[in-house]
């Protein structure tokens, strides 16, 4: 087996990340240097769609909105392992369908703790 071979194989792909990454510094450099520089208050005041900013933007927020993001997160990947596992059922058999009950076992220990936990109230 020739490794050599297999590197020119490659070789359209490093032409067009040499390509990709030369256009990007180049983009970057002429806007720098054509672009203006004057500043002022308006320039630098927060821009949110046309509305006029209202009070501070490090007002703190409950930790509930996080906590409920990340589950969703933790949640939204049980799925991602389930679509692999579904597509492959037949191969797999019977000891897949065993791990999957073991592993969706475990999302639904973690599901009731949370719940016991009271992570998904509101007050």
């Amino acid at each position: 087996m020739n490794t050599t071979a297999h590197l020119w194989d490659y070789l359209p792909i490093l032409i067009m990340a040499i390509v990709a990454l030369g256009f990007v510094i180049t983009v970057m450099a002429l806007t720098h240097a054509v672009g203006p520089r004057r500043k002022n208050a308006v320039k630098d005041d927060p821009f949110e769609c046309g509305i006029p900013v209202q009070g501070n933007a490090r007002t703190p927020f409950s930790i509930k909105y996080f906590l409920v993001a990340i589950l969703f997160v933790l949640f939204d990947v049980e799925v991602i392992f389930m679509y692999p596992w579904a597509v492959n059922f037949r191969e797999l058999g019977v000891f897949g369908l065993w791990e999957m009950f073991a592993f969706m076992g475990l999302m639904i220990i973690g599901l009731v703790y949370i719940i016991r936990r009271g992570a998904l109230k509101w007050e």
